[in-house]
């Protein structure tokens, strides 16, 4: 069974390359359908699997830039990219993620950074799950007075945040947003910190944070996302790499599968809208959270420990195997209906 291990050189682990395997097309067809690298889950993966976690967070990002710029490209000729904001948006977010970095070996140094980055996440897994599911249910406690899916207000934070009025104003068509130029830069940079300090590309964060703070639909929301998170990928590659904690080998080996997997999480948002992007999303976040915290405090219960580490590795690989299954079957389904429809049509013109 040995040859299921490869040695990594650059941090001396030896990891179960199968595992780097599924966890890069998962993230793909995963990142592809959220509008972000994946890193949410790669990271914690690439922890589970043995990479100490300042080499977890290198190599996601290593990964996941590549990830982000095949789901760019598709969600491009869907038209849901808006490059004006997505690119001011790299303005704040490059400086944000060299200030992730620095931190991060600010405390690897002081011998903390396994366990203060995994309680950082387990808070923001908390905060960003209860805004979607809070955010549902706001908008269908409006379906008693008539209203649907399509016209129902949610979480409605972005509007107060347009008010602040400091030029220059900018207006992105694609968004079809009207704000301040500082909104999207000020956000942009606590998502390259954040992207910095936890290796997850911003995405965890951009996607609900163009939907709440900024007031994107969510289709374009998605696609400018994986356009920016792309870049802060790039960048977060490039300083990691340069400070030594980027596992190349192991971040090949995901790209292999990434590649495949972005091609049908991206086209999968062309048929799975609304609500239940963002229903699989706020579930999948909780799946995390109780992934990390069982790796956390598994310390604590000697006699269960390997138990509980055993737990939360088939959390995170279960979680992306769910997660696949579902884009994918709502995939085809979505593709075969369209077909019936176009075959219909031309019946009838025929007719």
């Amino acid at each position: 069974m040995e040859w299921y291990y490869m040695h990594m050189p650059i941090s001396g682990v030896s990891i179960f390359w199968p595992g780097l395997v599924l966890l890069g097309f998962g993230v793909g067809v995963i990142g592809g359908f959220f509008g972000m690298g994946g890193g949410w889950l790669v990271t914690p993966g690439l922890n589970i699997l043995g990479f100490p976690i300042s080499f977890a967070i290198g190599t996601d990002l290593a990964q996941m830039s590549a990830n982000s710029i095949v789901s760019t490209m598709r969600h491009a000729k869907f038209g849901n990219v808006d490059y004006k904001l997505g690119t001011i948006m790299i303005i704040g977010t490059l400086a944000g993620v060299e200030m992730g970095a620095r931190l991060v070996m600010y405390l690897e140094m002081l011998g903390v950074v396994g366990s203060v980055i995994r309680y950082c996440y387990m808070i923001l897994l908390v905060l960003i799950s209860w805004t979607v599911f809070a955010d549902i249910a706001k908008q269908k406690k409006q379906f008693v007075v008539g209203a649907t899916e399509e016209t129902a207000v949610g979480i409605d934070w972005y509007k107060r945040l347009h008010k602040i009025k400091i030029p220059p104003m900018v207006h992105f068509k694609t968004a079809g947003v009207y704000c301040s130029v500082w909104l999207p830069v000020t956000i942009s940079f606590f998502i390259g910190l954040v992207s910095g300090t936890l290796g997850i590309g911003g995405g965890l964060i951009v996607l609900p944070a163009f939907i709440y703070l900024i007031g994107c639909p969510t289709h374009v929301a998605v696609g400018t996302s994986l356009y920016g998170v792309m870049f802060s990928g790039l960048y977060g590659t490039f300083t990691y790499t340069m400070k030594g904690r980027t596992e190349l080998a192991a971040a090949l080996i995901m790209i292999l599968g990434a590649a495949l997997g972005a091609q049908i999480g991206t086209i999968a948002t062309k048929y799975i809208k609304g609500f239940a992007i963002k229903y699989a999303f706020g579930l999948s976040v909780i799946g995390v959270f109780i992934s990390i915290f069982l790796k956390q405090f598994a310390d604590k219960f000697p006699g269960a420990e390997h138990l509980l580490l055993d737990i939360s590795s088939v959390i995170i690989f279960g979680l992306v195997i769910l997660l696949c299954t579902y884009i994918t079957v709502k995939m085809v389904q979505g593709a075969r209906k369209e077909l019936r429809d176009k075959k219909a049509k031309a019946l009838v013109k025929k007719a």
